[in-house]
């Protein structure tokens, strides 16, 4: 196993290579997304928090854990909270849109994000926020990464004066456009979409950590509740196997040429495990019989049995990232290790995750980055990622939090995010690094 000193020594390798793929323009900085060798120009998404330069906050504000920033760091944090300060946009979510500009503005310059939460609240409806990222129409999507459950989470882990009025509104969107099923609620990516993403990313995981949340900083019982019976109807689809908790990636599974399960924040039960400390928080200690510990517990047992970060068959395991991937689970286990510190199983597999980053690094320089795999498509290397869910950016912050806890233990503080907060113990959390 690796030590402090091979985490933080590659994490800031990453870093060093994603800081040198930021191009700035007359317009501000922006990242290219992949390093493909040729001249890009800026992408839709360039000031994301998914792909763009919203993603860089939280890598700055763990590197300030470690140490003060370098002049270069300095500008480049100035440069984005300028950016995303400034820019005029109508796109509302949290991971391409203005929830994530105040997610990074909270990080980089606490106090910045108010009026962008006041522009959320200027741009809701009755049915949540319009989103530009849909094809076939602006209507509300209700999911974490484009709707109205990380619009939500957002709000909760800012808070300020327009915090209640958001999750309120959203809450009661989300209310509208639940579907009961057998077991309880289910949520799709928006209504009427083809299939249900029953996980954290996309559907009722997702929407039911949002609406706990809100229900217990709203006092909103009716909030609350249907969380419980989202979890309840996750319960029912769930393969319970081996003490484990899985929920299938897609329901029908037809809709996607994926594998049935996959065991990531976005569509497994990385992401999903997230929803019981939600229910914790709300006050809620069962579903279904099952203590909400147990449940989160036999979603990490799904991680750490399931054979993973091993890429076992092509499809299985084929990405190193935060979302999809090694980076993304590591971290996951990273919030349940620091939340039961009893458990040594759970530290030991985020030390299994940084482990495999570190075999799988690509040295350039004195750089490091990784190439994750597409198998539906010839050639499959796909090029290096840059972004925070996608590529380096976030796998550097991985990295780093990684040697912090291996060095200063299991209480090492915690930059926590919208999409994480309630999942770790309030006393290691840190909105402002």
């Amino acid at each position: 196993m690796g030590d402090a000193a091979t985490y933080r020594e590659l994490g800031e390798a990453a870093w060093a290579w994603t800081l040198g793929q930021v191009r700035h323009g007359a317009d501000g900085p922006w990242l290219p997304a992949t390093v493909t060798g040729e001249d890009q120009e800026p992408g839709k998404f360039r000031d994301s928090f998914y792909e763009g330069i919203a993603g860089l906050a939280p890598v700055l504000a763990e590197l300030r854990r470690h140490r003060p920033w370098t002049p270069a760091e300095t500008a480049l944090a100035d440069a984005i909270v300028e950016r995303l300060s400034t820019t005029d946009r109508d796109e509302p979510s949290l991971y391409d849109g203005l929830a994530g500009d105040a997610t990074a503005l909270r990080l980089l310059a606490p106090g910045r994000e108010v009026a962008v939460l006041a522009r959320l609240a200027q741009l809701s409806t009755p049915g949540g926020w319009e989103t530009t990222l849909r094809q076939d129409s602006r209507d509300p999507a209700s999911d974490v990464v484009m709707g109205s459950a990380g619009i939500m989470l957002l709000a909760a882990w800012a808070g300020g004066p327009h915090a209640a009025e958001i999750m309120t509104t959203g809450g009661e969107a989300l209310l509208k456009v639940a579907e009961p099923t057998d077991g309880g609620l289910d949520w799709r990516m928006w209504p009427g979409y083809r299939s249900s993403s029953p996980n954290f990313s996309h559907g009722t995981a997702g929407v039911g950590a949002a609406l706990a949340v809100a229900g217990q900083a709203l006092g909103r019982a009716d909030f609350v509740d249907a969380a419980r019976r989202g979890a309840a109807h996750l319960l029912a689809v769930a393969d319970l196997a081996g003490g484990g908790f899985v929920v299938p990636h897609t329901s029908p599974p037809s809709q996607r040429e994926v594998e049935p399960v996959t065991y990531t924040w976005c569509h497994g039960p990385a992401g999903t495990s997230q929803l019981f400390p939600a229910l914790a928080l709300a006050g809620v200690s069962d579903v279904g019989g099952f203590p909400v510990g147990e449940l989160r517990r036999r979603c990490l047992h799904s991680l750490l049995t399931c054979g993973l970060p091993a890429r076992l068959r092509p499809g299985f395991w084929d990405n190193d990232g935060r979302c999809c991937g090694t980076a993304g689970v590591g971290d996951i286990l990273l919030d349940a290790a620091q939340d039961d510190p009893s458990d040594e199983a759970l530290l030991t597999g985020a030390r299994v995750m940084a482990e495999a980053l570190v075999e799988r690094a690509i040295r350039d320089g004195d750089g490091a980055y990784w190439r994750f795999v597409e198998h539906r498509q010839d050639p499959p290397l796909l090029p290096p990622g840059t972004s925070w869910m996608q590529g380096a950016a976030g796998i550097a912050a991985f990295l780093l939090r990684m040697a912090r806890v291996s060095q200063e233990g299991l209480t090492a503080p915690v930059v926590d995010r919208p999409d994480q907060w309630w999942a770790v113990p309030a006393e290691v959390r840190s909105r402002r690094p």
